[in-house]
């Protein structure tokens, strides 16, 4: 029997099944609800279970008898004052991780019907789930490796060209983001995180932040790892060394070329001021693609739950670049 393409072992659900699943805005409400209360209603502002349906002049579906308030399941979550149905939730997920290079907010506004500024809010939201992602401390060997995301000189406008010749900016990695990452060896986990800085101390702070003591690292042949207050071995690809025995970073590449893809085919620009985000939503995604489509559904409103992402937020000015939606 030939082996099927992929990962043919996960359980999928087709755009038909999910429209059979979720035809009514009724049960993608009844599915929201399941996932964030699994036990049954509380309040999610002070974590009251005496709760009851409320008055259709209250505007919201259900009311807490501990604070006087009332809530529905999108309160306190990334969701909180979203006008959008949350039928089209449902499909802006299952679209965002069923899509390995994700979706653009250009094809989410025609897929789902809403504007194309709803459609790249949502899509933040979706992203926000995943903050803290990479806050998880690996006990075992890692390996480590980075990457620099950022446009072609080629492609710069000619003032921008010209403003790094006169600042003396060589080529390669000039005017990119450094993205550096550890992953786990024994279950593939990756944390990766956006630094300012190519340092040696950003970039082992970074490793040291991600590993136990005693963990043991490999990494390529870049000093700035050298010095880790880690175990640490490496291979030399500037002479063509990329697997020695254990040590290589092989693994990493296969991540990277996946973030790099969605960066040229779908985004076509990931901006500074944004890049953590489309990051945390690749690494998790990296991190549940052994299980099934409603599952990896279900986690994303897992993680939504205690997020908050407001649009003035999203596009106040934090020092960084911001570019254009996508």
């Amino acid at each position: 029997m030939t082996k099927a393409p992929g990962k043919h072992y996960r359980e999928g659900i087709s755009v038909f099944e999910l429209g059979d699943m979720f035809p009514t805005e009724d049960s993608a409400r009844e599915w929201f609800e399941s996932v964030v209360w699994p036990k049954g209603r509380v309040c999610p502002r002070c974590g009251c279970t005496d709760t009851k349906v409320a008055a259709k002049t209250s505007g919201l579906p259900y009311y807490c008898r501990g604070c006087h308030e009332a809530f529905s399941v999108k309160i306190c979550t990334a969701l909180e004052k979203s006008k959008v149905p949350l039928r089209k939730w449902v499909f802006a997920i299952f679209l965002e991780m069923t899509s390995p290079k994700g979706v653009s907010s250009m094809k989410l506004h025609r897929d789902i019907k809403v504007t194309q500024k709803t459609a790249w809010f949502m899509l933040n939201r979706i992203r926000e789930a995943w903050a803290g992602e990479a806050e998880e401390v690996f006990k075992v060997p890692v390996k480590v490796d980075e990457t620099y995301v950022g446009g072609k000189r080629k492609n710069m406008s000619k003032a921008k060209q010209r403003e790094q010749k006169e600042a003396g900016a060589g080529r390669g990695t000039v005017g990119k983001t450094a993205v550096p990452s550890v992953k786990y060896h024994d279950t593939n986990q990756i944390a990766a995180k956006v630094v300012q800085s190519t340092d040696a101390p950003t970039r082992q702070g970074f490793v040291e932040g991600h590993t136990a003591p005693d963990a043991k690292v490999y990494s390529d042949e870049v000093a700035a790892y050298d010095s880790m207050d880690r175990e640490h071995e490496w291979v030399n690809h500037s002479v063509g060394e990329y697997v020695r025995e254990m040590p290589h970073t092989n693994g990493m590449e296969s991540f990277w070329s996946m973030l790099k893809r969605g960066f040229q085919g779908v985004y076509h620009k990931m901006s500074a001021k944004h890049l953590q985000r489309y990051v945390d939503k690749f690494a998790g995604r990296h991190n549940i693609r052994e299980v099934g489509t409603m599952k990896q559904m279900q986690e994303v409103v897992t993680r939504m739950v205690g997020k908050r992402l407001m649009y003035r937020d999203l596009i106040a000015d934090n020092g960084l670049s911001s570019g254009a939606r996508s």
